[in-house]
C-alpha cells in the first residue's frame, strides 16, 4: 500500500502537477525540521531550477555535494543551473567529475560537447559526441549536436549526414529539416536544399532526381508530382 503521506509521494505529486512553489515551501518546511534531509535538499534544488531561481538552487546542490561530494543527481541538478547562467567552464569541471566515476554517463559526455561548443570549442566537443554515440548510435542529442559542431567547423556534408541520421529516427525533428536545407544552399545544391526543406531524406532524394530526369521536368515539379499520386492512393 502506497503511503500518500511520505514526504517523496508528496513530493513526486507536487512535481508532476507543475507546483513548483508548493513543492519548494513544503522542502523548505522539511529543512527546517532536519536540515540535512536529502529529499528535501535534493528536491528543494528541483523545484528552484523549474521556478528559474539557478543560483539559489546552486546553494543546495552544494549542501548535497557537502554531504556527499560524489552525488550524482546534485551534480546534474547544479549543471543544469550553471548551463542556464552561462557558466560553461563551471560545467566542464562537474561533467568531468561525473566522467571520472563513470567515463559512459551518456548525459554528462553530451552536456560536455554542449558547453564546449558554447565555448566555440567545436573540434573539443566532437570527441565527447563521439562516445556517446558509441553508448547508443541512436542518441538523438548527439547526433544533431554534432551536426552543429560540423557545420561549425565548415564541415557541411557531415553535418548533412548527422542530421539526416537525427531525422531517419525521428521524422517530427522540422529543424533537422530546416537546417539540412540551409547547408545544402551553403553548397550550391538548390534541388537538394528544396527537397531538404520538405522533409525528404537523403536516400530518398537521389531516385526523385533521377526520376526528374528521366521524365525530363524539374525536381520541383517531380516532388510535386509523387505527392499528388500518394495523395490519391490513400
Amino acid at each position: 500500500m502506497i503511503d500518500l503521506l511520505d514526504p517523496t509521494n508528496v513530493i513526486t505529486r507536487m512535481f508532476n502537477s507543475g507546483k513548483y512553489d508548493e513543492m519548494y515551501n513544503y522542502c523548505k518546511n522539511l529543512l527546517e525540521k532536519i536540515p540535512n534531509d536529502m529529499v528535501a535538499l535534493q528536491n528543494i534544488s528541483l523545484s528552484l531550477i523549474y521556478l528559474k531561481k539557478y543560483e539559489e538552487a546552486i546553494v543546495y546542490c552544494d549542501k548535497v555535494l557537502e554531504i556527499k561530494n560524489s552525488d550524482n543527481y546534485a551534480l546534474k541538478n547544479k549543471i543544469y543551473a550553471l548551463e542556464n547562467l552561462k557558466q560553461y567552464k563551471e560545467v566542464l569541471k562537474l561533467c568531468q567529475q561525473i566522467l571520472s566515476k563513470n567515463s559512459r554517463d551518456d548525459w554528462a559526455l553530451n552536456s560536455m560537447g554542449l558547453s564546449l561548443n558554447e565555448l566555440n570549442l567545436h573540434q573539443e566537443a566532437l570527441e565527447y559526441y563521439d562516445k556517446s554515440l558509441e553508448i547508443d548510435a541512436n542518441d538523438i542529442t548527439a547526433l544533431m549536436n554534432k551536426a552543429i559542431s560540423l557545420s561549425h567547423l565548415g564541415k557541411y556534408k557531415d553535418a548533412i549526414e548527422y542530421y539526416d541520421k537525427a531525422q531517419t529516427i525521428d521524422s517530427n525533428l522540422k529543424e533537422a529539416s530546416t537546417v539540412k536545407s540551409q547547408l545544402f544552399e551553403k553548397l550550391g545544391m538548390e534541388d537538394d536544399a528544396f527537397l531538404a526543406a520538405q522533409g525528404v531524406l537523403n536516400k530518398e532524394m537521389e531516385k526523385i532526381k533521377i526520376d526528374a530526369k528521366k521524365n525530363n521536368c524539374s525536381v520541383f515539379h517531380q516532388f510535386c508530382n509523387n505527392e499528388f499520386v500518394e495523395n490519391n492512393s490513400k
